[in-house]
């Protein structure tokens, strides 16, 4: 099925009434403080093409806290730097265990699963906090240029908050750094951590975010953000970890690699095709967004559009 040939405004605006007219299950991320002041009711998607076609519905333009779904950038800067010796430190397999576990890091000697883990993306901020100048700025750089929007900034209260009730990742950096895979001061490490974490954006803006993993023409600067090797791998670890111990059932119904936050946002990317971003802030058992979850495995159901 050709891409030109669905009319993505009528299927966003059709699958977006149906999900909206039934149950919103699920609950608001409480144990982040400042995650739970916000309203559940919340829904908006926005859907670009490679072909720069682009379409929003709902709460689209609303801004929100992306969570998780920031460590596909933290990571795809660090393989940008690094290249693959990034994998002597991170693995790229599933955990099978929840986001913040501490229980496979002793059995495996202090190397996380994967980079979206938090003990994973933890070790990911450590690599960034070493190899940049001015961590926090030079990333924040690095996610206004890919997004093209100078508007993108942290939230100060929201990392503020993480930082507050952060206890189980300051267990991970401090476990991790008994094992030598954290180089730098575990504070300095976890400033960085919830900082990243804390970036809000739209699901318009996230969806040009990430637009460089869908489209092998995307450039900065006449240059490629990542190579095709590097974006492919991106993505395979996106379809396989993306979403903890729910990824498996995400590649099955909604087919797509993806990454999923705390705060209701998920990226969806079919590269060669588009990108699509839902927010929804109540989250089912896993962790993940229960309305756009539905969503989503409805939008690659409708239009046939999934990798398989």
């Amino acid at each position: 099925m050709e891409l030109k040939t669905i009319n993505y405004k009528a299927v966003l605006k059709d699958i977006y009434q149906t999900v909206v007219s039934e149950e919103n299950n699920g609950t608001v991320a409480t144990y982040i403080p400042e995650l739970a002041k916000v309203s559940a009711d919340n829904f908006g998607a926005c859907f670009l093409s490679t072909e720069h076609e682009e379409h929003g519905i709902g709460d689209w333009q609303k801004k929100f806290s992306i969570q998780s779904i920031s460590k596909v950038l933290s990571l795809s800067l660090a393989y940008k730097i690094l290249g693959d010796r990034i994998w002597d430190r991170v693995g790229v397999e599933p955990s099978g265990t929840s986001f913040n576990s501490l229980v496979q890091l002793e059995s495996d000697h202090g190397i996380p699963r994967n980079p979206f883990i938090n003990a994973g993306a933890i070790v990911i901020c450590d690599i960034l906090v070493s190899e940049l100048k001015n961590p926090k700025e030079d990333f924040l750089t690095y996610v206004r240029e890919i997004s093209n929007c100078d508007q993108i900034q942290f939230s100060e209260t929201v990392a503020k908050s993480e930082a507050s009730v952060g206890y189980r990742n300051k267990a991970l950096c401090n476990y991790i750094k008994s094992f030598g895979n954290i180089t730098n001061h575990p504070e300095q490490v976890l400033d960085f951590y919830f900082n990243m974490c804390s970036i809000e954006m739209t699901c318009q803006e996230l969806s040009k975010t990430f637009m460089f993993l869908a489209n092998t023409n995307f450039n900065i600067k006449g240059e490629n953000v990542l190579s095709i090797s590097k974006t492919k791998r991106i993505n395979a670890i996106m379809q396989t970890c993306g979403f903890y111990d729910e990824s498996g059932e995400f590649s099955f119904r909604v087919g797509l690699p993806g990454k999923s936050g705390v705060g209701g946002g998920i990226v969806a990317v079919h590269p060669g095709r588009y990108c699509i971003t839902v927010w929804s802030p109540k989250l089912n058992e896993k962790g993940n967004s229960y309305r756009g979850m539905k969503f989503l495995e409805s939008f690659t159901t409708v239009t046939e559009l999934s990798i398989f």
